[in-house]
């Protein structure tokens, strides 16, 4: 298990978790909580208030992966576990993590390679660590991540009795359609890339309508539930050739790259050489933080991560530490809602050398 050098250096305490989806709350997507932060400081809008504050020219970077039904019940021993369902490996084996029944709160830190877990029908062996092959955890003396040998029909078995993958903080357990962007048409994520869950399809059409552009990238998530100090395992990517003509062609013409999420960022940073990117697919290991910051990336469509999370490395990362943490102070004070089905920000640092031209308005 792969454990950062690094850790966040904002400091905040977190808001109220979104316990359920706007739409159970009675609002469209697009009406949650829209904090723009920027080198003429913190706004407070309405998602929907996107378009006037980017400019002609901005490309929005999207991830394109579906979210797919990636927790069911299982057994071990005899004792009920929950699964999780990750990554599809190029063997044929898949990631897993077991957490405690009924409600996943925490990692089973205690099995060992060639335990056998009883998914229905299906039974999974346990292989080894993953991505490493030694045991570790930075809160027990056992290990979260496994590759498994898969005995059946996984993806049949998920299809018919699996769930998206939930925390205890939702007040009730939500159909996978909740877990869907308007972007997700390639299945193939764990959980929902959700930076991009507010857009509408009018957003989308009123954002081209003010010369926003949009470049598709596909990254299909792994487990999202990373320990204090844990960076994110190795995910599939794909930067197709035509959103790396768009990307560049807006850097060229001085457009800011927004990354809708911290997935697109790396996805776009995984693809980056030399500075330009170029098309690429295949498995990412690439880790965006201060320390190892984003060369194409300028600006970032985020939710609100928890203190300590790897994610919040590459906002700091993107942001600048400044304004990641005048964000987030007043994220905190203006009680927005963090997690999957909660508020978002927009991070516009400022970029050398670049005079701001007038935001767009939305017709």
């Amino acid at each position: 298990m792969t454990l950062l050098l690094e850790t966040p250096s904002i400091t905040f305490e977190a808001g109220a978790f979104a316990a359920r989806p706007t739409e159970a709350r009675g609002i469209p997507r697009d009406a949650v909580r829209l904090l723009v932060g920027s080198a003429r400081g913190v706004e407070h809008v309405s998602f929907s208030d996107l378009p006037a504050h980017l400019e002609p020219g901005d490309v929005l970077v999207v991830n394109t992966s579906a979210t797919e039904a990636g927790e069911t019940d299982a057994v071990v021993d005899g004792a009920p576990v929950v699964v999780h369902v990750a990554n599809r490996l190029d063997d044929g084996t898949r990631v897993v993590e077991l957490r405690t029944a009924p409600d996943a709160a925490d990692p089973v830190l205690d099995a060992l390679p060639g335990t056998e877990v009883a998914v229905g029908r299906v039974r999974l062996r346990l292989l080894a660590p993953w991505p490493e092959s030694r045991p570790s955890s930075p809160t027990g003396t056992g290990n979260r991540l496994w590759r498994a040998e898969v005995v059946g029909d996984l993806d049949g078995e998920l299809a018919e009795h699996g769930r998206p993958i939930a925390y205890g903080y939702l007040d009730l357990r939500y159909p996978l359609s909740a877990y869907q962007t308007v972007f997700g048409v390639r299945p193939g994520s764990a959980e929902m890339a959700s930076a991009g869950r507010p857009f509408t399809p009018d957003l989308v059409a009123r954002l081209v309508a003010c010369g926003i552009t949009f470049a598709p990238i596909t990254l299909h998530t792994g487990v999202s539930s990373q320990e204090a100090g844990e960076a994110p395992g190795p995910e599939w990517f794909e930067v197709p050739a035509e959103s790396a003509r768009t990307i560049e062609s807006a850097r060229a013409h001085g457009g800011r790259v927004v990354a809708v999420g911290t997935t697109a960022t790396r996805a776009v940073e995984s693809a980056s050489e030399g500075g330009h990117v170029t098309p690429t697919s295949g498995w990412t290991s690439r880790v965006v933080t201060p320390a190892h910051p984003p060369r194409v990336v300028d600006g970032l469509i985020t939710g609100w991560h928890d203190p300590q999370a790897s994610h919040l490395l590459l906002v700091e990362a993107v942001a600048g530490r400044d304004l990641a943490q005048a964000a987030y102070d007043a994220a905190a004070a203006e009680g927005y809602l963090w997690h999957e089905f909660g508020d978002s920000a927009l991070l516009l640092p400022a970029r050398a050398g670049v005079t701001a031209a007038p935001a767009a308005s939305a017709p």
